[in-house]
C-alpha cells in the first residue's frame, strides 16, 4: 500500500507538462434540501467539474486515489442518516500506478443522503473533503449547511457561536493603518531564500557520488564522444545538460500551482500533525534505503521506455530523453535526496514554491555540470577515481543525514500537538547519538592504511568536524546555550524536561499567549506591546530567537521595554465549545475557529493581512502601530526597529505628559 502511496506522489511530482498556474477552483458547489415527508430529508450536494478534471468516487477501490469523503456533523446526535450515501454514475479506469480499476466523476457529481431529524434542529452541517485531479492532484475540503427548520433561532450542530459579523471578535481598533499599509508594499512578497541554491548544489554533488549516478558518467561521455563532428557534440552535450537542470525545476511546478490555489497551502503542511508524520516516516525510509536494507526503484517500465525514445530519436530530442532516462534511472540514490530537499524547503518557510525551485536548480546543476564538463573535455575522465565501495559509503553518509532530518519532523508534530516525546534534551541526545554513529561508522569505513597523505588530511578535518559538532551539540544539552549552526532546527529551549519557565516563553522572558491579558498588562505598565506571531515549528522563528533575540541590547529590550505576547498560530490545543465561531476570509470563504492557533492566525491575516511567521508588530496600550511590522532579519535591523519605536513611543509620551 505504502509503496502505491509513493509511486502516485512521484507521478504527482513527474507532471512536467503543466506550465500554466490554475486559479480558480476547479469544482463550483451548490446544495438542495428536499423534503420527502414531514420526518425525512434528502441532502443533495452537487458539484460541477470543469472540463479535463476528475473528482474520484467514495467507492473508489482501496490502494487507489483518495476517494471523497461526507462527514456529516453531529449524525446520530440530533439526527440518524439513513442508508449510506448515494452517488450519481462514475466512470471507471485502470491505473497504472495504483494497478486497480478507479472510479471517478467527469463533468458533474451528485451525492445524496437521506435524514431523520432526532429533534429539533435548524441546520446539518456537512463536510466533504475530496481529491481533484488533472495532470495533478489537488486535496480540498468543502463546507455545506442545509437549514433544516429556519424558525429555529440559529445554532449549528456544532455549537458555534452565531454572531452577524464574527469576524468583528478579532479586529482590534488599530491605529496609524499606514505603517500596516507599507508593510504589505514593502513585503508582500517574501524576499527569495537563494541560499537553497547551495543547499540543493551540495545535495546534488552528495548524490552525484553514489552508485547510482557516479558510473554514469563515463558511460555518457563516451557516447558523446563516439561522434566526429565535435562542433555537434559538445551542442548535444550541453543540451543534456541543460536539459537535466530543466528537468528538475519542472518537478518543483506542481507547488507552484497549489500555491497558486490555495496561498495557505505550504502554511498548513509545515503545520499539520500528520503531514510532519508522514514526512517523518518517508525519510525514515529512504534513510533505511540508504543503509541498504531495500531498494527504492521507480518502475522499470518508465526507464525502460524513455531509452527507447532516447534510441529512437537523434539530436537534441535524443538528448532530452537520455537526460529524462538518467533521471528515471538514478532515483534509487537522488528520490531520499530530494525528499530531503522538499522538507528542508518546507522548513524553512517563506516562499516554498519558489524556494523549492531555486533548491532544484541547485541539484539538477549539481548533477549537471560534471556530465557537460567532461563531454567538452573527455580526458578529464582520467582524473575521477574508480567506482568502488566508497560509493555506497557515500550513501550511508546521506542516511544518517536523512535519519536526523526525519526527527525534526517528527519533533514538528510533537511540537504542535503538544505530546512531551521530544523535549528539548532527548532530540538533542538523538542527534548526539545520530553523529557519534556517523563518525564511528565512517572511521570504520575508511582504512587510513590505503590513504595518501592528502586524502588523510581530508578524512582528519572530517572528523574533527563531526566531533566538535558533537560538542557543540552537547554544550546545548548540558548547559542549554545556543547551539551553532543548527539551533533553529532544534526544539525551544523552554520545551524541556526540566524547564521552570510556567509560561513556556523564549530565553526565559515574560510573555503572554493570550492578546487581551497581554494588553490589559500594556495598559497597567504604559509600556508598547511586541506582538510575537510564532509558531512551535517555525524554523526561521527559532533563528530569531536564537541568533537575534539572544544578543544583549536586543534581550534588555524585549526584557524591560516591552510587554511581549507570543501567539502561535499552530497552537493544536481546541477552544471551550463557546469560544469556537467561524470568520470570514472573502466572498464564500468560510474558516472555522477550532483551534488556539486558528484564532491567532487568522486574528492576524483579519488585523495586518499577512499570514506567515515569524511577524513582529509594535503597539502602543492605545492600539497605535508605532513602525512598520517586521519579518525575518539580522540583528542589528532588528535592533533599531525596536529601539526606534520603544524611544519616539517615550518621547511622545513625555510630550503630551508635558502639555497635559
Amino acid at each position: 500500500m505504502f509503496r502505491k502511496r509513493l509511486l502516485g506522489a512521484l507521478l504527482f511530482l513527474n507532471s512536467v507538462s503543466l506550465l500554466g498556474q490554475f486559479t480558480t477552483p476547479p469544482l463550483q458547489w451548490s446544495k438542495e434540501l428536499i423534503q420527502e415527508s414531514d420526518s425525512i430529508y434528502s441532502l443533495q450536494i452537487t458539484t460541477l467539474i470543469e472540463d479535463g478534471w476528475h473528482l474520484y468516487s467514495q467507492f473508489t477501490p482501496e490502494g487507489g486515489s483518495l476517494p471523497t469523503e461526507l462527514e456529516f456533523k453531529d449524525a446520530g446526535v440530533v439526527y440518524e442518516l439513513l442508508g449510506k450515501t448515494e452517488e450519481s454514475e462514475t466512470e471507471t479506469a485502470y491505473s497504472d500506478v495504483f494497478k486497480v480499476d478507479e472510479r471517478f466523476f467527469k463533468k458533474r457529481a451528485v451525492f445524496t443522503q437521506k435524514i431523520k431529524p432526532l429533534q429539533e434542529v435548524y441546520s446539518v452541517e456537512v463536510m466533504v473533503y475530496y481529491q481533484v485531479c488533472k495532470e495533478v492532484c489537488i486535496p480540498g475540503e468543502e463546507r455545506i449547511e442545509f437549514v433544516i427548520n429556519p424558525k429555529l433561532k440559529k445554532q449549528s450542530t456544532a455549537n458555534f457561536t452565531e454572531e452577524i459579523n464574527q469576524n468583528e471578535r478579532l479586529i482590534i481598533p488599530l491605529k496609524n493603518g499606514s505603517f500596516n499599509d507599507s508593510q504589505s508594499k514593502e513585503t508582500g512578497s517574501q524576499p527569495f531564500d537563494l541560499s537553497l541554491i547551495l543547499l540543493g548544489f551540495l545535495g546534488g554533488l552528495i548524490a552525484l557520488l553514489t552508485p547510482c549516478v557516479f558510473p554514469m558518467i563515463p558511460l555518457t561521455v563516451s557516447f558523446f564522444s563516439s561522434d566526429k563532428n565535435k562542433g555537434k557534440t559538445k551542442k548535444l552535450a550541453l543540451f543534456y545538460s541543460t536539459s537535466i537542470v530543466l528537468i528538475f525545476i519542472l518537478l518543483s511546478l506542481p507547488f507552484h500551482i497549489y500555491d497558486s490555489i490555495d496561498p495557505q497551502f505550504f502554511n498548513r503542511i509545515a503545520t499539520n500533525v500528520y503531514l510532519n508524520l508522514l514526512f517523518f516516516l518517508l525519510l525514515l525510509l529512504f534513510a533505511l534505503s540508504l543503509f541498504g536494507l531495500f531498494e527504492l526503484n521507480l518502475p522499470s517500465s518508465w526507464s525502460t521506455r524513455l531509452d527507447s525514445y532516447s534510441s529512437k530519436f537523434s539530436g537534441f530530442a535524443g538528448s532530452f530523453f537520455m537526460a529524462l532516462t538518467l533521471v528515471i534511472v538514478s532515483f534509487s540514490c537522488t528520490g531520499p535526496v530530494l525528499g530531503g530537499l522538499l522538507g528542508s524547503t518546507a522548513l524553512v518557510g517563506g516562499q516554498i514554491a519558489m524556494n523549492l525551485t531555486l533548491g532544484m536548480f541547485g541539484f539538477g546543476l549539481a548533477l549537471a555540470i560534471p556530465f557537460g564538463l567532461f563531454a567538452w573535455f573527455p580526458n578529464g575522465l582520467k582524473a575521477l577515481p574508480k567506482s568502488g565501495a566508497w560509493m555506497n559509503t557515500a550513501k550511508g553518509v546521506l542516511g544518517f543525514i536523512e535519519l536526523a532530518l526525519a526527527f525534526k519532523f517528527l519533533s514538528n508534530a510533537d511540537l504542535v500537538s503538544g505530546w512531551g516525546i521530544l523535549y528539548y534534551e532527548i532530540f538533542l541526545l538523538i542527534w548526539i547519538i545520530i553523529t557519534m554513529a556517523l563518525l564511528i561508522y565512517l572511521m570504520l569505513k575508511i582504512n587510513f592504511k590505503t590513504l595518501k597523505n592528502l586524502q588523510k588530511g581530508v578524512w582528519v578535518l572530517i572528523y574533527s568536524s563531526l566531533l566538535l559538532f558533537t560538542l557543540n551539540l552537547s554544550n546545548g544539552l548540558l548547559n542549554k546555550s545556543n547551539v551553532a549552526l543548527v539551533g533553529a532546527f532544534i526544539p525551544p529551549d523552554f520545551y524541556s524536561i526540566s524547564s521552570n519557565n510556567e509560561e513556556q516563553c523564549p530565553l526565559g522572558l515574560d510573555c503572554y499567549k493570550d492578546f487581551d491579558e497581554g494588553m490589559a498588562e500594556a495598559k497597567r505598565l504604559n509600556k508598547p506591546v511586541l506582538l510575537d506571531f510564532t509558531g512551535w515549528s517555525c524554523v526561521n522563528c527559532r533563528k530569531m530567537e536564537n541568533d537575534v533575540w539572544r544578543q544583549n541590547k536586543v534581550y534588555e529590550l524585549l526584557k524591560n521595554e516591552v510587554v511581549l505576547i507570543s501567539l502561535y498560530v499552530d497552537d493544536r490545543t481546541e477552544l471551550p465549545q463557546e469560544e469556537q465561531f467561524v470568520v470570514s476570509y472573502r466572498e464564500n470563504h468560510q474558516k472555522e475557529i477550532r483551534t488556539i492557533g486558528d484564532k491567532w492566525s487568522a486574528f492576524q491575516v483579519l488585523n495586518f493581512g499577512y499570514l506567515s511567521q515569524p511577524f513582529y508588530v509594535l503597539i502602543s496600550p492605545e492600539y497605535q502601530i508605532l513602525n512598520s511590522p517586521i519579518q525575518y532579519t539580522d540583528s542589528e535591523s532588528y535592533f533599531r526597529w525596536l529601539n526606534d519605536a520603544i524611544q519616539n513611543n517615550k518621547a511622545k509620551y513625555e510630550f503630551e505628559k508635558s502639555i497635559f
